[in-house]
């Protein structure tokens, strides 16, 4: 799937990732530029305790061999607080990073072009980048609809 008609921000494939630095659930930052070498999975999703959002982000926990098996670092993003991100993290046992586009409110959302501003969050976007930090591929789910874990393996795949 790949961004509405008329979505602001379209990133092309193959150009280069916005970097950005976010914290993550312990107040860490995290900057994408620093993982390149790897590839990286970006998965922007509406809310921390949702429950397709833990439906989604709890099939990437389960699937890590997905990841694993491609060298590919996974960073979840939301417009919830460090704090919020903490304790979703601990209940649901996520081993990979849940960045905090809190403040400025939805501000790397917005420049991946999936921030929603009539509801404040972020919708389901996915962006995958390759070793060099090149958009290699990209989807918006739209409102309610869940990815599956067949996406990210299948786009890892064309990247290895």
């Amino acid at each position: 799937m790949t961004f509405p008609q008329g979505d602001a921000g379209a990133l092309e494939v193959g150009s280069q990732a916005p970097d950005f630095e976010l914290p993550n659930q312990f107040g860490e930052p995290v900057r994408l530029s620093s993982l390149r070498g790897s590839p990286v999975v970006i998965v922007f999703y509406p809310f921390a305790f949702s429950t397709i959002c833990t439906g989604e982000l709890g099939a990437i926990r389960d699937g890590r061999d997905v990841f694993a098996s491609a060298g590919a670092q996974v960073l979840a993003v939301s417009v919830d607080s460090k704090f919020a991100l903490r304790a979703f993290a601990e209940a649901e046992g996520y081993p990979f990073p849940l960045l905090a586009d809190f403040w400025p409110h939805g501000a790397v959302a917005r420049r991946y072009g999936v921030f929603d501003e009539a509801s404040g969050m972020a919708r389901r976007g996915t962006f995958i980048l390759d070793r060099e930090g090149t958009l290699r591929f990209r989807a918006v789910n739209p409102p309610g609809e869940p990815r599956g874990l067949g996406v990210y393996s299948a786009a890892l795949a064309d990247i290895r």
